[in-house]
This record gives C-alpha cells, sequence and structure tokens, in this order.
C-alpha cells in the first residue's frame, strides 16, 4: 500500500517550491500578505494575516464559484462528504486554475483515506499556488500517516519556512523527534 502512493513526484515538487512562482491566477495581494507573515513579529496578528490568505484563496471573481466553494466546506464541516465532492469536482473541472478547489478537494480525499487522490490534487494546488502551506502541511500529514517520517519532516519544515506562526507544526516536528533532514 505505501510504495503505490505517488509520493515522489510531489515530495519533489514541495522541495523545488521555493524556485517557483505562483500561478497567473492567484491574486497579487497574496504577495504583501506572505512578505507580512513572514516576519517574526508582524505588525498584526499572524492569525488575521493568515485568515486573509485563506479568505483570498477561498474567494473566486465568479460569485457562483465562490458559493458552490461555500457549500462545499459547509458540506465537509457537517460530514456530507458525498456532496462535497460532487461539488469539489465540479469546481475543479469548471475552474482548473483555482489553486483552493484543488485543495479543498486534496483535504476532502485526506478524510475519506484516499491519499493517492489526495497527492495528485495536492501536487496541482501547489503547481499552482507554491506558497500554499495548507498543502505542503496536508502532503506532510499524509506522508506521516503512511510512515514516510523523513518526507513528514521535510514538508512540516517548509510549511514554516512559508509560514512561520504554524505552532502545531512545530509541535509535531518536536514529537517527531530528531530530525533526519534539514532544509532552510
Amino acid at each position: 500500500m505505501t510504495s503505490a502512493l505517488p509520493l515522489d513526484p510531489v515530495f519533489q515538487l514541495v522541495l523545488d517550491l521555493s524556485s517557483r512562482k505562483p500561478g497567473p491566477e492567484a491574486p497579487f495581494r497574496l504577495t504583501e500578505l506572505f512578505r507580512e507573515l513572514s516576519e517574526a513579529e508582524p505588525s498584526r496578528p499572524a492569525e488575521e494575516i493568515e485568515d486573509l490568505i485563506w479568505a483570498l484563496w477561498a474567494s473566486h471573481e465568479n460569485r457562483e464559484a465562490e458559493e458552490a466553494m461555500g457549500a462545499a466546506i459547509d458540506a465537509m464541516a457537517s460530514g456530507l462528504l458525498q456532496q462535497a465532492r460532487s461539488l469539489l469536482d465540479h469546481l475543479v473541472s469548471r475552474y482548473p486554475g483555482w489553486a483552493e478547489a484543488w485543495n479543498k478537494r486534496a483535504t476532502l480525499a485526506y478524510i475519506e483515506m484516499r491519499d493517492a487522490d489526495s497527492l495528485q490534487d495536492i501536487r496541482r494546488t501547489l503547481e499552482l499556488e507554491p506558497r500554499h502551506f495548507g498543502a505542503v502541511s496536508g502532503f506532510g500529514q499524509i506522508c506521516l500517516r503512511q510512515g514516510h517520517l523523513n518526507e513528514a519532516r521535510a514538508a512540516f519544515q517548509i510549511a514554516l519556512a512559508l509560514n512561520p506562526h504554524l505552532e502545531d507544526l512545530r509541535e509535531v516536528l518536536d514529537d517527531l523527534g530528531p530530525k533526519l533532514l534539514m532544509l532552510h
């Protein structure tokens, strides 16, 4: 089961994120938010900056697409996974350049224990938005679940490089013990 997962191509993409630029559909405002988030002591709470980033990722110029995204998120939160899957399948098909649609579908696949599907969607998310610390963290979680601890550590370190305020990830790294691979 573990060897059948397409970890290597996604892991290579994760390792190369710093050399990649966001896709053309990424809101320009994200650049300033990521710069602010990278500061050790941002001028406003890091949680507020993260919330703005997530809001921009989840927004879309098409109101119906944005409403469908909201409905998919609500369906996932309510445990209506089939409904969420249908909405997210439609969104990635209709709006293939929308990174957050791919990321939410990756999250759903992770919840449903469909790790190979989740990895494919994480890969697409990161191709479109290489700063997506949520997708990188999700990749780390899949690696952790599959027993690939070195890859998990690397992914969590990269997610922390993108967003140094993810305290939960620091705790996970501490719990994993000695770092076999340091990336920075």
